[in-house]
């Protein structure tokens, strides 16, 4: 049950949270990263924590390029990005 939103976005997080299974390995911009984890921005956006050597950068779920094979609870992020682009 949710009113609004932003406590949508927040259910949607919850259940990435629970589900996908950390850290995996994925490619940005031709280059290998470790997504060490998943937190909600200030504009309630999914983001995850991507690592490359000891860089950190935090990258919108939206963007983020699945691997092959994808992780474990990977279909969590398909139901975000379905959801996202309803609010377009």
């Amino acid at each position: 049950d949710c009113y609004n939103e932003s406590e949508e976005a927040t259910g949607l997080y919850t259940m990435i949270d629970d589900n996908l299974t950390f850290p995996f390995l994925t490619h940005l911009l031709d280059t290998e990263v470790e997504v060490e984890g998943l937190d909600l921005n200030d504009a309630d956006e999914v983001v995850v924590t991507c690592r490359q050597g000891v860089s950190r950068q935090r990258v919108p779920i939206l963007d983020l390029p699945l691997p092959s094979p994808p992780p474990e609870g990977w279909e969590w992020i398909e139901a975000y990005r379905y959801w996202a682009r309803g609010r377009r």
